[in-house]
Protein backbone atom coordinates (compact mmCIF):
# COMPACT_ATOMS: atom_id res chain seq x y z
CA UNK A 1 0.00 0.00 0.00
CA UNK A 2 2.92 2.38 0.59
CA UNK A 3 4.43 4.17 -2.39
CA UNK A 4 7.54 5.32 -0.49
CA UNK A 5 8.73 8.82 0.39
CA UNK A 6 5.70 9.37 2.61
CA UNK A 7 3.29 8.62 -0.23
CA UNK A 8 0.49 6.05 -0.06
CA UNK A 9 -0.20 4.24 -3.31
CA UNK A 10 -3.80 3.21 -3.98
CA UNK A 11 -5.16 1.04 -6.75
CA UNK A 12 -8.17 0.91 -9.00
CA UNK A 13 -9.72 -2.02 -7.16
CA UNK A 14 -9.80 0.13 -4.01
CA UNK A 15 -11.69 3.00 -5.68
CA UNK A 16 -15.13 3.81 -4.27
CA UNK A 17 -17.97 6.03 -5.32
CA UNK A 18 -18.97 8.63 -2.78
CA UNK A 19 -21.17 7.48 0.08
CA UNK A 20 -22.77 10.89 0.03
CA UNK A 21 -23.38 13.28 -2.80
CA UNK A 22 -21.58 16.57 -3.25
CA UNK A 23 -23.00 19.47 -5.23
CA UNK A 24 -19.60 19.79 -6.90
CA UNK A 25 -19.10 16.33 -8.30
CA UNK A 26 -17.32 13.17 -7.20
CA UNK A 27 -14.04 13.35 -5.32
CA UNK A 28 -11.56 10.50 -5.85
CA UNK A 29 -11.91 8.16 -2.89
CA UNK A 30 -10.47 4.77 -1.97
CA UNK A 31 -10.92 2.28 0.86
CA UNK A 32 -8.19 -0.15 1.84
CA UNK A 33 -8.81 -2.40 4.81
CA UNK A 34 -10.16 -0.02 7.48
CA UNK A 35 -8.87 3.28 6.09
CA UNK A 36 -10.46 5.77 3.69
CA UNK A 37 -8.32 7.96 1.44
CA UNK A 38 -9.56 11.08 -0.37
CA UNK A 39 -7.64 13.05 -2.98
CA UNK A 40 -7.94 16.79 -3.38
CA UNK A 41 -10.32 17.55 -6.22
CA UNK A 42 -10.96 21.29 -6.46
CA UNK A 43 -8.32 22.80 -4.21
CA UNK A 44 -7.18 22.07 -0.66
CA UNK A 45 -9.99 19.81 0.61
CA UNK A 46 -7.56 17.55 2.46
CA UNK A 47 -6.18 20.53 4.35
CA UNK A 48 -9.72 21.56 5.29
CA UNK A 49 -10.61 18.05 6.51
CA UNK A 50 -7.44 17.81 8.58
CA UNK A 51 -7.61 21.28 10.08
CA UNK A 52 -11.32 21.28 10.96
CA UNK A 53 -11.16 17.85 12.60
CA UNK A 54 -8.04 18.87 14.55
CA UNK A 55 -9.80 22.01 15.78
CA UNK A 56 -12.88 19.96 16.74
CA UNK A 57 -10.54 18.19 19.17
CA UNK A 58 -10.37 21.56 20.92
CA UNK A 59 -14.12 21.79 21.42
CA UNK A 60 -16.81 20.46 23.73
CA UNK A 61 -17.61 17.63 21.32
CA UNK A 62 -16.90 14.12 22.53
CA UNK A 63 -14.37 12.28 20.35
CA UNK A 64 -17.08 9.82 19.35
CA UNK A 65 -19.06 12.66 17.75
CA UNK A 66 -16.74 13.41 14.83
CA UNK A 67 -14.27 11.81 12.45
CA UNK A 68 -10.56 12.60 12.64
CA UNK A 69 -8.72 13.21 9.36
CA UNK A 70 -4.96 13.15 8.85
CA UNK A 71 -3.02 14.59 5.93
CA UNK A 72 -1.87 12.13 3.28
CA UNK A 73 -0.12 12.19 -0.08
CA UNK A 74 -1.77 9.67 -2.38
CA UNK A 75 -0.38 8.06 -5.52
CA UNK A 76 -2.99 6.77 -7.97
CA UNK A 77 -1.75 5.42 -11.28
CA UNK A 78 0.95 7.94 -12.25
CA UNK A 79 -0.31 10.97 -10.33
CA UNK A 80 0.45 12.03 -6.76
CA UNK A 81 -2.35 13.97 -5.04
CA UNK A 82 -2.54 15.88 -1.81
CA UNK A 83 -5.37 14.55 0.30
CA UNK A 84 -6.36 13.02 3.59
CA UNK A 85 -7.19 9.76 5.30
CA UNK A 86 -9.59 8.65 8.02
CA UNK A 87 -10.40 5.45 9.83
CA UNK A 88 -13.61 3.65 8.94
CA UNK A 89 -16.11 4.42 11.72
CA UNK A 90 -18.80 1.93 10.68
CA UNK A 91 -19.14 -1.11 12.89
CA UNK A 92 -20.28 -4.43 11.42
CA UNK A 93 -23.89 -4.34 10.33
CA UNK A 94 -24.19 -0.53 10.34
CA UNK A 95 -24.53 1.70 7.31
CA UNK A 96 -24.82 5.40 6.54
CA UNK A 97 -28.28 6.59 5.49
CA UNK A 98 -28.53 10.15 4.21
CA UNK A 99 -31.55 12.18 5.30
CA UNK A 100 -32.64 12.48 1.68
CA UNK A 101 -32.60 8.69 1.24
CA UNK A 102 -34.27 8.17 4.62
CA UNK A 103 -37.16 10.52 3.83
CA UNK A 104 -37.53 9.20 0.28
CA UNK A 105 -37.81 5.60 1.49
CA UNK A 106 -40.62 6.47 3.91
CA UNK A 107 -42.59 9.09 1.98
CA UNK A 108 -41.41 8.73 -1.63
CA UNK A 109 -40.70 12.45 -1.71
CA UNK A 110 -37.60 14.65 -1.67
CA UNK A 111 -36.82 16.03 1.79
CA UNK A 112 -34.92 18.95 0.29
CA UNK A 113 -37.89 19.84 -1.93
CA UNK A 114 -40.29 19.63 1.01
CA UNK A 115 -38.05 21.85 3.14
CA UNK A 116 -37.92 24.60 0.53
CA UNK A 117 -41.68 24.56 0.04
CA UNK A 118 -41.79 26.05 3.56
CA UNK A 119 -41.13 29.79 3.62
CA UNK A 120 -39.96 30.33 7.21
CA UNK A 121 -36.43 29.17 8.06
CA UNK A 122 -37.33 28.15 11.60
CA UNK A 123 -40.25 26.08 10.35
CA UNK A 124 -37.94 24.48 7.78
CA UNK A 125 -35.55 23.31 10.49
CA UNK A 126 -38.40 22.27 12.76
CA UNK A 127 -39.87 20.18 9.91
CA UNK A 128 -36.51 18.52 9.15
CA UNK A 129 -35.88 17.62 12.80
CA UNK A 130 -39.42 16.38 13.41
CA UNK A 131 -39.38 14.13 10.35
CA UNK A 132 -36.03 12.56 11.24
CA UNK A 133 -37.06 11.96 14.83
CA UNK A 134 -40.41 10.56 13.71
CA UNK A 135 -38.76 8.04 11.36
CA UNK A 136 -35.74 7.07 13.48
CA UNK A 137 -36.90 7.43 17.06
CA UNK A 138 -33.86 9.61 17.82
CA UNK A 139 -34.82 12.27 20.37
CA UNK A 140 -32.15 14.98 20.18
CA UNK A 141 -31.72 15.54 16.47
CA UNK A 142 -32.25 19.28 16.89
CA UNK A 143 -29.17 19.44 19.12
CA UNK A 144 -27.25 17.48 16.48
CA UNK A 145 -28.33 19.97 13.80
CA UNK A 146 -27.26 22.90 15.97
CA UNK A 147 -23.80 21.36 16.27
CA UNK A 148 -23.62 20.92 12.49
CA UNK A 149 -24.73 24.51 11.88
CA UNK A 150 -22.18 25.78 14.41
CA UNK A 151 -19.37 23.94 12.64
CA UNK A 152 -20.59 25.07 9.23
CA UNK A 153 -20.89 28.73 10.25
CA UNK A 154 -17.44 28.88 11.83
CA UNK A 155 -15.62 26.92 9.12
CA UNK A 156 -17.81 27.92 6.15
CA UNK A 157 -18.76 24.43 5.04
CA UNK A 158 -20.93 25.22 2.03
CA UNK A 159 -21.86 21.66 1.09
CA UNK A 160 -24.06 20.47 3.95
CA UNK A 161 -27.42 19.47 2.49
CA UNK A 162 -29.88 16.60 2.84
CA UNK A 163 -27.77 14.35 0.60
CA UNK A 164 -24.82 14.52 3.00
CA UNK A 165 -26.37 14.82 6.45
CA UNK A 166 -26.84 11.27 7.65
CA UNK A 167 -27.85 8.86 10.37
CA UNK A 168 -26.63 5.32 11.02
CA UNK A 169 -28.85 2.26 10.64
CA UNK A 170 -28.13 -1.38 11.45
CA UNK A 171 -29.56 -4.57 9.98
CA UNK A 172 -32.30 -4.65 12.62
CA UNK A 173 -33.52 -1.21 11.59
CA UNK A 174 -32.16 0.54 14.68
CA UNK A 175 -30.88 4.09 14.22
CA UNK A 176 -28.07 6.08 15.79
CA UNK A 177 -26.33 9.41 15.30
CA UNK A 178 -23.68 9.56 12.61
CA UNK A 179 -20.28 10.99 13.58
CA UNK A 180 -19.78 14.38 11.97
CA UNK A 181 -17.65 13.98 8.87
CA UNK A 182 -16.93 15.47 5.43
CA UNK A 183 -15.59 18.97 6.11
CA UNK A 184 -13.65 19.17 2.84
CA UNK A 185 -15.88 21.88 1.37
CA UNK A 186 -15.03 24.21 4.25
CA UNK A 187 -12.48 27.01 4.56
CA UNK A 188 -13.03 28.18 0.95
CA UNK A 189 -11.17 25.06 -0.21
CA UNK A 190 -12.56 25.18 -3.77
CA UNK A 191 -9.88 27.29 -5.45
CA UNK A 192 -10.62 26.05 -8.98
CA UNK A 193 -14.25 27.09 -9.33
CA UNK A 194 -15.70 29.39 -6.69
CA UNK A 195 -12.96 30.75 -4.41
CA UNK A 196 -9.77 31.43 -6.42
CA UNK A 197 -6.65 32.18 -4.43
CA UNK A 198 -6.38 35.56 -6.13
CA UNK A 199 -9.81 36.64 -4.90
CA UNK A 200 -10.39 39.20 -2.16
CA UNK A 201 -10.93 37.23 1.05
CA UNK A 202 -13.86 39.18 2.48
CA UNK A 203 -15.72 39.13 -0.82
CA UNK A 204 -15.20 35.37 -1.03
CA UNK A 205 -16.47 34.90 2.54
CA UNK A 206 -19.60 36.92 1.68
CA UNK A 207 -20.18 34.83 -1.45
CA UNK A 208 -19.98 31.51 0.44
CA UNK A 209 -23.52 30.23 1.11
CA UNK A 210 -24.89 27.19 2.97
CA UNK A 211 -27.47 24.83 1.48
CA UNK A 212 -29.39 23.31 4.40
CA UNK A 213 -32.33 25.55 5.32
CA UNK A 214 -31.29 28.91 3.85
CA UNK A 215 -28.39 30.71 2.20
CA UNK A 216 -26.94 32.50 5.22
CA UNK A 217 -24.66 30.77 7.72
CA UNK A 218 -25.43 33.16 10.56
CA UNK A 219 -29.18 32.89 9.99
CA UNK A 220 -29.02 29.07 10.05
CA UNK A 221 -27.04 29.14 13.26
CA UNK A 222 -29.30 31.67 14.96
CA UNK A 223 -32.43 29.72 14.01
CA UNK A 224 -30.97 26.50 15.40
CA UNK A 225 -29.93 28.24 18.63
CA UNK A 226 -33.39 29.74 19.08
CA UNK A 227 -34.99 26.31 18.69
CA UNK A 228 -32.43 24.02 20.33
CA UNK A 229 -29.91 26.15 22.21
CA UNK A 230 -26.16 26.59 21.81
CA UNK A 231 -24.60 23.14 22.14
CA UNK A 232 -21.02 23.51 20.98
CA UNK A 233 -18.11 25.64 22.19
CA UNK A 234 -14.47 25.86 21.12
CA UNK A 235 -11.25 26.60 22.95
CA UNK A 236 -8.62 26.75 20.23
CA UNK A 237 -6.53 29.86 19.63
CA UNK A 238 -4.85 31.55 16.70
CA UNK A 239 -1.60 29.96 17.85
CA UNK A 240 -3.19 26.50 17.63
CA UNK A 241 -4.26 27.23 14.07
CA UNK A 242 -0.72 28.30 13.09
CA UNK A 243 0.87 25.20 14.63
CA UNK A 244 -1.50 22.94 12.70
CA UNK A 245 -0.96 24.81 9.44
CA UNK A 246 2.82 24.64 9.85
CA UNK A 247 2.50 20.84 9.83
CA UNK A 248 0.70 21.00 6.47
CA UNK A 249 3.76 22.26 4.64
CA UNK A 250 3.07 20.37 1.40
CA UNK A 251 0.29 22.88 0.81
CA UNK A 252 1.46 26.21 -0.52
CA UNK A 253 2.23 29.11 1.76
CA UNK A 254 -0.44 31.09 -0.07
CA UNK A 255 -3.10 28.48 0.72
CA UNK A 256 -2.08 28.22 4.36
CA UNK A 257 -1.94 31.98 4.81
CA UNK A 258 -5.44 32.34 3.41
CA UNK A 259 -6.82 29.67 5.73
CA UNK A 260 -5.14 31.31 8.71
CA UNK A 261 -6.55 34.75 7.84
CA UNK A 262 -9.98 33.25 7.21
CA UNK A 263 -10.06 31.52 10.60
CA UNK A 264 -8.97 34.66 12.40
CA UNK A 265 -11.86 36.51 10.77
CA UNK A 266 -14.35 33.77 11.69
CA UNK A 267 -13.12 33.73 15.28
CA UNK A 268 -13.69 37.49 15.45
CA UNK A 269 -17.17 37.07 13.97
CA UNK A 270 -18.33 34.43 16.47
CA UNK A 271 -16.58 35.25 19.78
CA UNK A 272 -19.41 33.77 21.87
CA UNK A 273 -18.62 30.31 20.48
CA UNK A 274 -15.26 30.33 22.28
CA UNK A 275 -14.67 29.40 25.88
CA UNK A 276 -12.09 31.40 27.79
CA UNK A 277 -9.03 29.22 28.15
CA UNK A 278 -8.20 28.87 31.82
CA UNK A 279 -4.64 29.79 32.67
CA UNK A 280 -2.76 27.26 34.74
Amino acid sequence: MSGGDGVIEVFEQDAKTNIVQSSKGNQLKWKNEDTWYKADYLGYEGLAEYLVSALLEKSTLDKSEYVIYDLEKIKYKKTIYNGCKSENFLEDGWQIITLERLFKSFFDESLNKCIYQITDNGERLHFLVNQVERITGLTKFGIYMNKLFTIDALFLNEDRHTHNIAVLMNQKGDFDYCPIFDQGAGLLSDTKMDYPLGGELYELIDSCKPKTICQDFQEQLEVSEQLFGCNLKFFFTGKDVKVLLDKADHYTERERNRVEELLHEQMRKYPYLFMEVLKS
